[in-house]
């Protein structure tokens, strides 16, 4: 499994501390949440808000530097929109390795 990595944060920040820190405290905000909601919409089986919450949480995948993992949310998000949810575990491991890299940030 990749790990998370601030390269990306690191790339955009062009070397400004500070502005790595803001993008690091709202990830550290913003994803506990989403991902509380996604799991509310999968239990409640609601496709459609799954995917919306999934394409949500891809752009923080992303800025973590998790590429093929990406590429798997990309792929959830689509499956979802049929109805499918054959990558739910694959998805969920992805989100257990961000929470875990956060709390250590």
């Amino acid at each position: 499994m990749e790990q998370p990595n601030l390269s990306y944060i690191n790339s955009m920040s062009g070397g400004d501390k500070a502005f790595e820190q803001k993008l690091i405290e709202i990830i550290k905000l913003e994803f506990p949440e989403e991902k509380k909601i996604y799991f509310s919409n999968f239990n409640a089986k609601d496709f459609k808000q799954i995917a919306e919450n999934v394409h949500k949480l891809k752009h923080k995948i992303s800025i973590l530097g998790l590429e093929k993992s990406y590429e798997v949310a990309v792929a959830y998000e689509n499956n979802l929109h049929d109805g499918n949810t054959d990558l739910h575990e694959q998805f969920e491991a992805i989100l257990t390795t961000i929470t875990n890299y956060l709390e250590l940030l």
